[in-house]
């Protein structure tokens, strides 16, 4: 008999015997778990036997902040320093090493900020960052630059702009709230956000980006569910990379926001170490589909200062996404993307499966190596807007390569393009010059003079 959120077990993740005597009471009350965080090499050894890599990670100067709740503290091995939740969180000195290809802002989010915080990168959805504090610190952290960094908080004068600025954009339909994470907010200040975003008629989906479901699921309580459902259509996408993060108390928090109507997907970030093989991630897909989260993404790590040692190769990901299409269920497979380096967006990334085509015929490949030619029609008419056609959308500037298809551009151009490629001499006349140039004819006859020899 199928279960539901309601019917998963109740019993909670064993707790380290530094907690072993705290009430139930405070424990689940997640301002205590706010406030009772570990961030030193004296807190975190009372737990874990630290190694000397860790140790050094921890006392390093300029290091990136480390705060660590005491529930997602108990979940990591004490003894293994292999343990993969113990990698996410524990610094190491490797973290401060510099790599090829490193970059402060990675992708590009501080020049597609028209106002502090909100970045338009695509035309129809905005990223809008509401604070830098998170319940615990991701040592991969995208966002290093600015979040956990107490001088860079944004406060009510930065969401005012924002918001004007959407007020603004008629052409922006989707909302994404992320951070930091939007849900370590006080209470007041998340629902206010949510309601004043509700009240621009043009804004349709608004989206929480979270990771406060898995490092402190307590969070998630029967009030603030009732008062994001408020808020519909919401959505959220909380962030799983392994299996073992997915507890009772994470799959108790799902189900209250998935009874709530909000539908739930999950972001992961490829880590060398933590969960760069095919079995793992074909795992965690499947405990997330249990508790009801549908796997959305797995990111390639950024080129991030304190990534180095988590990168991975692309071929590593492909292979990953090779053993998961046609393997499983389709719902639970993640599309693999890499976030341009330079502000290029997502791009997805995937095994060919597409071997060959010719102007009647595609030939492709299953997961199997299955080989197969898939007929076209001979008297297809490309479709033309009529009555029944959806609302057309102007993206100016940003019709990218659905423009080439469409026929409305010839050609998408880098930029300095047409000034590369004039292989002219300084001296020479343009051809609109040229044109205008006319020069009396010594033979009675008439021609065009030109500069160039």
């Amino acid at each position: 008999m199928a279960t539901t959120s309601n019917a998963i077990a109740q019993a909670n993740s064993p707790r380290p015997a530094l907690w072993a005597n705290v009430p139930d009471e405070q424990w689940n009350d997640w301002r205590w778990q706010l406030s009772h965080r570990l961030n030193s090499v004296d807190e975190l050894s009372q737990i874990i036997r630290l190694t000397p890599d860790e140790i050094q990670g921890l006392r390093a100067e300029g290091k990136f902040r480390v705060d660590i709740t005491p529930y997602f503290a108990s979940l990591i091995d004490p003894d293994d320093p292999e343990c993969p939740i113990r990698q996410q969180v524990i610094p190491h000195a490797r973290e401060l090493v510099a790599f090829e290809g490193i970059m402060t802002d990675s992708l590009s989010e501080d020049a597609h900020s028209p106002v502090p915080g909100l970045v338009h990168r695509y035309p129809d959805r905005v990223l809008m960052l509401v604070t830098t504090q998170c319940a615990s610190y991701c040592r991969y952290c995208t966002r290093s630059r600015i979040v956990g960094d107490p001088s860079a908080m944004f406060n009510k004068r930065h969401h005012d702009l924002q918001i004007e600025y959407l007020k603004r954009s008629p052409q922006v339909r989707d909302v994404l709230l992320s951070g930091g994470d939007p849900l370590t907010l006080p209470p007041r200040v998340l629902e206010d956000l949510l309601r004043r975003l509700r009240e621009i008629p043009h804004i349709e989906i608004i989206r929480i980006g979270s990771r406060v479901p898995v490092f402190m699921p307590q969070r998630i309580t029967d009030e603030l569910v009732e008062m994001l459902r408020q808020f519909h259509p919401l959505w959220m996408n909380i962030h799983v990379n392994h299996p073992r993060e997915i507890t009772p108390e994470l799959a108790r928090a799902c189900g209250k926001l998935a009874d709530a109507g909000i539908p739930l997907g999950n972001q992961s970030v490829l880590l060398a170490g933590v969960n760069d093989h095919p079995d793992t991630i074909r795992q965690l897909c499947h405990e997330l589909v249990k508790i009801r989260v549908r796997p959305y993404y797995l990111y390639q790590c950024d080129l991030v200062q304190g990534s180095g040692h988590f990168r991975t190769t692309v071929a590593a990901g492909l292979e990953i996404m090779e053993n998961l299409r046609g393997h499983t269920s389709g719902y639970a497979v993640p599309m693999y993307c890499i976030d341009a380096p330079g502000g290029g967006g997502k791009l997805p990334v995937m095994p060919n499966y597409l071997i060959s085509q010719s102007h009647d015929h595609v030939v492709l490949r299953n997961f199997e190596g299955y080989i197969t030619s898939y007929a076209q029609p001979t008297n297809y008419q490309r479709p033309r807007r009529n009555k029944f056609t959806g609302p057309e959308r102007a993206e100016p500037g940003q019709e990218g390569v659905a423009a080439l298809l469409r026929g409305e551009r010839l050609s998408i151009k880098p930029e300095s393009w047409d000034e590369t490629h004039i292989r002219l001499p300084d001296d020479a006349i343009s051809m609109s010059d040229l044109r205008s140039e006319q020069h009396p004819p010594e033979d009675g006859e008439g021609s065009v003079w030109t500069k160039i020899n």
